[in-house]
């Protein structure tokens, strides 16, 4: 599956337009991930682009969350190692990330709620008027972006090699190239 096949499998899916945009912030980052890592950014990318395909259908069941999206992805032919990425993205299941790919995946996708959730909270409400500082001066934070769960990313030193700082830099950068399509 190509990134074209990948963006149109996806908006089939995903109707919700902050899911989308969500979809496409995790997108970016895990191609940047991949970059600075030296691994393929464009399976990354799919990776990030096709983690939440089955979410509008699983919302009410986060124990059926990225399993029935691996069964979809597995049906429609995408490699192994993504399906296998996004299959232990949800913890609810318990599953080992082996790969470097479904670690970053894991780390990447609660990044990308933080760093909106910093946006929305700065003067400018855009990705340009803020900087890493800014993003890491929030995550310290427990009552701020409650639902953007810290140990993911902390976790981006042992599982990654990056140092908390870096992450978000990347992070950011990556949703800061992509920003007409967030709207931020």
């Amino acid at each position: 599956m190509d990134r074209q096949e990948a963006l149109d499998y996806m908006l089939e899916n995903v109707k919700n337009s902050n899911l989308r945009k969500h979809i496409l912030a995790v997108e970016a980052v895990m191609r940047r991930l991949a970059t600075r890592l030296g691994e393929d950014p464009e399976k990354w990318g799919l990776a990030g682009l096709l983690h939440d395909i089955d979410y509008e259908t699983t919302k009410d069941s986060p124990d059926r969350h990225s399993l029935v999206g691996a069964e979809m992805l597995e049906s429609a032919g995408v490699e192994p190692d993504i399906v296998e990425a996004v299959r232990a993205h949800n913890d609810c299941h318990g599953l080992e990330r082996e790969t470097k790919m479904a670690k970053a995946l894991y780390a990447a996708d609660p990044l990308t709620g933080l760093i909106v959730a910093a946006v929305l909270i700065s003067p400018a409400k855009k990705l340009a008027g803020i900087d890493a500082q800014f993003v890491l001066n929030r995550f310290g934070e427990k009552a701020f972006a409650r639902g953007a769960r810290r140990e993911p990313m902390l976790g981006a030193k042992a599982e990654l090699g990056l140092d908390l700082d870096e992450f978000v830099a990347l992070g950011l950068e990556a949703m800061q190239g992509i920003s007409g399509d967030l709207g931020l």
